[in-house]
């Protein structure tokens, strides 16, 4: 019996304060959240690799997607067919390549491709 006691260690049992506990449940909602986060921002993933892929179709664009630079859409501008880019007023978007004189291939946030004319860009 003396073994057995030894081996044994008292532990007082700790109460938790109710608002403890209420906050500690808000935390894992937070938690919870960010997993359902992360599941949507590989949904947007693969949407921006089916967008690339169809523009490399589109513009036979086989080199790497580098950023030129960035601008601004002065104003908002309707796509009148698939490769235009439709653009809302004060959207940045990343210009890709330049291979006409009077527009470029630009990227907006969503992570579509499309032609751009030059005077409806601001560029910094």
């Amino acid at each position: 019996r003396g073994k057995e006691e030894k081996g044994k260690v008292w532990m007082p049992k700790l109460r938790l304060v109710k608002e403890y506990k209420d906050k500690r449940k808000s935390i894992d909602d937070v938690e919870r959240n960010i997993f359902k986060f992360k599941k949507s921002s590989e949904e947007k993933n693969t949407k921006m690799d089916e967008e690339e892929k169809f523009f490399r179709e589109t513009f036979m664009f086989q080199q790497e997607i580098r950023v030129l630079s960035r601008a601004r859409a002065e104003r908002s501008v309707p796509s009148r067919r698939r490769a235009d880019l439709p653009l809302t007023a004060g959207e940045h978007l990343d210009v890709i390549a330049a291979p006409h004189g009077h527009a470029v291939i630009c990227r907006n946030a969503r992570g579509r491709y499309g032609y751009v004319l030059v005077e409806h860009l601001s560029f910094r």
